[in-house]
Order: structure tokens, then sequence, then C-alpha cells
């Protein structure tokens, strides 16, 4: 089996400032402690990189002239050529992001993925190729907006990114290099307040952690999500647990976030693993499952579901 290769995307638009971040992280010596580093350039701007202000030699850069080059059989024979530890891509902001998605090879995975923003230009992209803004903002996990003037409107900004993802941090970074980050409280991507709190198959892990804060603000209402039933072998009949996994950071802080549920009616074919939709109204009251007062869905409806395009519920 071909050894996992972390890949650090780097995306934005001409004059972002992705070549100066890259040549600053591999000039850092907490990062480039001598991995055999591929640095594969998709664009050309006016900055050009200093080689020589990398920590240790092991940094091999190639460029990739246009999207027909990406293939996993060819970026396949970059990492046997160089014999690769990692992969940073400066990625040109004019291709989508499927292109790449579609052309790395299986063993390379996606680490961290940041969007980098010149505060100057960001209206005008966004205005004349939304298409492609939206394309660099759906996955990543940090905008950054270069060389932000006093009369930036970052109230817009901060709307524009989050009508895309609510998952990305932001923030702004100035001539100087300080950094400001974006704290404003985002509203819940669900109705608190409907009839049916209905959560999104993206919005688990966010709604369980607000659950969880807040357990009050629950008690008597109605919910409806997609989970995963866990079935223990000693249980009441039309009983069961129904969650997601939930994954905070990284792959080490894995852990099954669920409820206990009864009043699953018997005709109902309840499997363990199955996935269901279920809508339950939620009460305070003991379970032996959790050995004191807990909340507890009395479900009112449930039916097997297919499970999630993404069966781990992150919060980004």
């Amino acid at each position: 089996m071909a050894k996992e290769i972390p890949v650090y995307l780097f995306t934005g638009f001409l004059e972002s400032g992705k070549t100066r971040t890259i040549q600053e992280t591999l000039s850092d010596r907490e990062f480039n402690a001598g991995e055999r580093t591929l640095l594969l350039v998709c664009e050309f701007g006016e900055e050009e990189y200093d080689t020589d202000s990398f920590e240790g030699t092991e940094v091999f850069i190639e460029e990739i002239d246009s999207p027909e080059m990406l293939s996993q059989k060819y970026l396949s024979s970059l990492e046997k050529k160089y014999k690769a530890d990692r992969v940073l891509i400066e990625y040109n902001g004019m291709w989508t992001l499927d292109t790449l998605y579609n052309s790395i090879p299986k063993n390379w995975l996606i680490y961290q993925q940041l969007f980098f923003v010149d505060c100057a230009t960001f209206e005008n992209y966004n205005n004349n190729m939304r298409s492609l803004v939206v394309d660099k903002l759906t996955n990543c996990e940090l905008v950054v907006f270069n060389r932000p003037s006093e009369s930036v409107n970052k109230e817009e900004f901060h709307k524009i990114v989050r009508g895309v993802t609510r998952r990305a941090n932001i923030c702004y970074e100035y001539a100087d290099g300080t950094l400001e980050y974006d704290n404003e409280e985002d509203p819940l991507p669900f109705d608190v307040d409907a009839p049916v709190i209905e959560i999104g198959d993206r919005d688990y892990a966010l709604w369980f952690r607000d659950f969880a804060e807040d357990i009050n603000k629950y008690i008597g209402k109605t919910v409806k999500f997609k989970g995963i039933m866990g079935v223990p072998k000693k249980i009441k009949p039309g009983c069961a647990i129904c969650g997601r996994h939930v994954m905070t950071c990284c792959i080490d802080d894995l852990e099954f976030k669920g409820l206990v549920c009864t009043d699953i009616p018997p005709m109902f074919d309840l499997k363990n693993r199955m996935w269901a939709i279920v809508t339950a109204c939620i009460k305070r009251e003991f379970h032996e499952l959790y050995g004191k007062p807990g909340p507890v869905l009395h479900v009112l409806q449930i039916e097997a579901s297919d499970a999630p395009e993404q069966e781990v519920a992150t919060f980004f």
C-alpha cells in the first residue's frame, strides 16, 4: 500500500499572497525540518521563490502550466521522482478545484486548504467570477484577506464568505504582518424556534455542540435529523441510540455523539448500524442507558435512509 502523502493546498487569484505565504512557510524551521517537499506551482505572478532561504535543501519545485497536465499518473511520477514526503500546491485561481480533486493520486490526502484574497480585488472577482470564488471557498478551512485598507468593508466580506461556508475561519493580514481574526458570531444554520428543527446533514456537529452547551433550549421541542442507529444488546424493545461520528479537528478525536431514542414503532425494521431519519420530541427523563436523567428522544416518525455524502460530521 502506498504511503499517505499530506497535501497543503494554497488557493486564490493572482497577486493574492499565495507565493509569499508559501515562501514564509518553507522558510520556517518549525514547518520545514528537512522533509522532502514537492512544491507544485500552477500560477506565476510577479513574486518568485527564493529557494536559498528555504530551511533545508529538500524542496523540489515543479511547474504545472495547464490543467491538462494534472493527472494521477503524472503526479504519482513526480512523487516517486523526488521521493516526496509531502506536497504543497500553489493552485491557479482560474482553474476549478474539481480538476485537481479528480487528478490527485489516491494516497494524496488534503490536510489543509487555504484561500488567499487581495482585499482590493475581491469584490470585483466576486461580482464577475462568482462561480470561481464559490469554488475556492467551499472546502477551505481558512480565508486570509491580505492588505486590507481602512475603508475595507469587513462586514460585506464576512457575509460573502458565510454565504458559502460557515466552517472557514476568517482573518485579515495587514501590510506590517499583523493578523486580525474575524470573531463575529454567526447565527446557527437551523431554526431553533421552528415547529420542527431540521438539522442538515452537514450541520449535525454544530447542532450537537449547541445542544450539549444548552440542553434546556431544546427540551420539549421536536427535532429531525439523519443518524446511525445503535442497538445495545440489553435494551427494551423500541429503544436505540441515534447519532453521528463527530470529528473536531483530526481523526484521533473521532467520537460517536448520540442520544437515546424511545417509542420506535414495532413495525419498523430496526437494525444495528443502519442509517435513519428520525423525527422526535426531546424530553429530559431517567433512562437506563444514561443511568441518570438525560435527554431522551421520543420518536414521532422514523424511516430508513442512505448514508449522507459525508458520514463523519465535522465543524468544517
